[in-house]
């Protein structure tokens, strides 16, 4: 007979735990930039260990998992803030051609993995003392034509958005690394914004996607097609698809040499396949330009916003069939054969994949998670169905019983409009609160504010809700994954409809007997870091805020305070600067701080070009004389989000601190934080 573990009674917060912040850090980050080389599968792969680099690792035939690049390079580009697809690579007779973006300097590097040993990573482009350099990402390698085509992000001046962004044509023989003269450009800079190119299986055409100020991407975007002449430059660029008020987040070349497209036209991103016009005579209506033909549509997203370039929600396959992300409000894996619109998805454990497909033949590869495992790059065999996990296999370095057990939940707001979001309940195998005690929760608020929190395994929750801290996760009005309309609740309305959609579900939470209304907490980063900061200044909900490199100046911040690709959000999210003055300043939580009456942490990188950190202490000494407890962590060569262990595990036992502290919890296992109550801001790193 088997011995049962006796649950002991403690109150909710105390509760021991295995799972540390070290633990957690070092699992943070997830594999992305999938791609194939040969019969081989490539990524990148977090490293918070080392410095917080990307590693770019290769899966060998014979299932070794090796790297390719050795410490300290760093494959991750910062085109457009956030970056994109870093690398690409071929496969020859004498092993593999890679080229990548090194962090560090942001060049063009060409390898041969495969080399003698000695052989280093090679220049292809030069460095630039204008501004913040050049800057590339999402890359074609063409060797037969001696070059790889990419994305450059070219500074031409000393601020933020003194910046043009051209497709380019860099030389492989190392030319360019010396002469920015070397550097083919095959567009002009007309649009603000672009991708990559996608060339047709013919290598006749090319297609990208464009977008300019002061749409986003999700907003409105362009698809651009043009003739590729003898002598490699592109001719006839003319727009075949979207508009402002249609976004197009990816196309790709279908082996018939049709033009696939995820775009929201419908009102979600479905897929649609279009014909260039010099190909459609006779062709019949259904393949006519200009009336591009929906392939199954489903009130579901088979996209995404284009955060990075080179997301790739779907990847055509050979024979016809589509590898297809899709869902509404969450993203599983399916075929999807065209011709009948018939979608059919892969059964297995994984129910969240990343925009990050590849396919080699009838294979496919990406990245996926699921409640209860972490993220994993996983290959389908599309004629037999199999699925399989072949790197970055998710092992339980804690017993799963410790793990949260999580709910899908929509939650009515005001207006009587939906909101989602996922609960993350208290839980714990050897302990239980004792009858009648609520448990402590804390809202957690992604960023963006156009994305969504996945319902996948994360230890950082699990830090809190091993430990008696629930957690729930809002898909605010202004996520992705529901379509446009739900998407489009926030234009405009950024600092009010997310403020309401966090503050419905903590009051949901406290009314439906599931959350102590006394012991709310709300955190987040980014764009969550301001819905956080904004709903202090809004609501006396909640006891206590965790605010992490937050935007607290909408003026500032939409008047060159921030990085090119952002500088006109707030026009589409609050409005526009020189209609609307007084509304950028009444939002702000900078111009509302005296009325801020909840403690709080505020937690910043000090190298965040995104997110500057004068905007954390231009607050505080708004802040400072109000007798509010709060403390200021900095953190030295961190930027836009914490990839270094070090920080993450401070950060995160910062957070409990500030938990034990205001909720009243009884623990030793984590310093206790300071919290003061009057500010000098200190911007060389450390607690002010």
């Amino acid at each position: 007979m088997q011995q049962q573990t006796a649950v002991l009674a403690a109150p909710y917060g105390d509760w021991p735990s295995p799972v540390d912040a070290a633990l957690v850090a070092s699992h943070d980050g997830h594999p992305e930039y999938v791609g194939t080389v040969g019969e081989e599968v490539w990524w990148t792969a977090p490293r918070p260990g080392e410095g917080g680099r990307r590693a770019l690792i290769r899966r060998r035939t014979d299932g070794a998992e090796v790297p390719v690049l050795a410490p300290p390079w760093n494959v991750r580009s910062k085109v457009m803030g956030y970056g994109g697809m870093p690398w690409a690579a071929v496969d020859r007779a004498s092993g593999p051609l890679v080229v990548f973006v090194h962090f560090a300097d942001q060049r063009l590097y060409v390898h041969e993995p495969d080399a003698p040993a000695g052989a280093a990573p090679r220049p292809l482009t030069p460095l630039s003392a204008v501004g913040e350099g050049l800057r590339w990402a999402d890359p074609v390698l063409l060797p037969e034509r001696g070059e790889v085509w990419c994305v450059l992000e070219e500074f031409t001046g000393a601020g933020p958005v003194d910046v043009r962004r051209v497709i380019a044509a860099v030389p492989l023989d190392g030319s360019a690394a010396g002469d920015r003269a070397a550097v083919r450009e095959l567009t002009d800079a007309r649009h603000r914004f672009l991708t990559g190119p996608r060339l047709s299986p013919d290598g006749r055409r090319a297609a990208w996607i464009v977008w300019d100020h002061p749409r986003m991407p999700w907003d409105g975007t362009e698809v651009m097609l043009a003739e590729v002449a003898e002598d490699g430059s592109l001719t006839g660029a003319r727009p075949v698809l979207g508009g402002p008020e249609e976004s197009v987040a990816q196309i790709e070349w279908a082996e018939d040499g049709a033009l696939l497209a995820a775009t929201d036209r419908t009102g979600w991103w479905n897929l649609h396949r279009l014909r260039p016009p010099e190909e459609t005579a006779g062709a019949g209506e259904r393949a006519m330009a200009g009336r591009p033909v929906e392939l199954c549509p489903r009130q579901e997203e088979f996209g995404g916003p284009l955060w990075k370039l080179g997301h790739r929600w779907f990847a055509p396959l050979a024979g016809g069939l589509i590898a297809v992300l899709h869902g509404r409000g969450a993203a599983a894996l399916g075929i999807l054969d065209p011709r009948t619109g018939e979608l059919a998805d892969v059964p297995g454990p994984w129910t969240e994949w990343e925009p990050t497909l590849a396919v080699n033949g009838t294979r496919v590869v990406g990245v996926a998670a699921g409640p209860h495992s972490g993220h994993e790059v996983v290959e389908l065999d599309v004629c037999t169905g199999r699925s399989r996990v072949i790197g970055s296999a998710h092992t339980d370095p804690v017993d799963p019983a410790y793990y949260p057990r999580p709910e899908a939940r929509t939650f009515t707001g005001p207006d009587g409009r939906e909101i989602h979001a996922q609960l993350y309940p208290p839980h714990h195998p050897g302990h239980s609160a004792p009858d009648g005690e609520l448990p402590p929760y804390v809202i957690w608020a992604h960023g963006g504010p156009t994305g969504r929190a996945p319902l996948v395994l994360d230890l950082e929750i699990a830090y809190f809700t091993s430990r008696g801290i629930g957690v729930a996760e809002v898909n605010y009005g202004g996520s992705t994954g529901y379509g446009r309309a739900y998407r489009e609740r926030l234009r405009e309305q950024w600092g009010v409809v997310d403020v309401q959609d966090c503050a419905a579900v903590a009051g949901a939470l406290a009314d439906e007997g599931i959350a102590d209304r006394a012991r709310l907490a709300i955190r987040g980063g980014s764009a969550g870091g301001w819905t956080a900061a904004a709903s202090l200044t809004a609501t006396d909900l909640y006891a206590c805020a965790t605010v992490s490199y937050p935007i607290l100046d909408l003026v500032s911040w939409a008047t060159g305070g921030t990085h090119d690709f952002e500088s006109r959000y707030t026009e589409s999210l609050v409005g526009p600067l020189d209609e609307v003055a007084d509304r950028y300043r009444e939002r702000s939580p900078l111009h509302r701080a005296d009325r801020v009456r909840s403690p709080f942490v505020l937690l910043q990188g000090l190298d965040d070009t995104i997110c500057p950190p004068e905007q954390c202490e231009r607050f505080l000494e708004a802040v400072s004389g109000h007798g509010v407890p709060h403390a200021y962590l900095t953190f030295e060569g961190e930027g836009h989000g914490f990839r270094r262990a070090d920080t993450m595990i401070r950060a995160l036992e910062a957070e409990l601190s500030l938990y034990i502290q205001t909720f009243g919890l009884i623990r030793s296992d984590v310093p206790t934080l300071e919290l003061l109550k009057s500010v000098v801001p200190n911007s060389t790193g450390g607690a002010s």
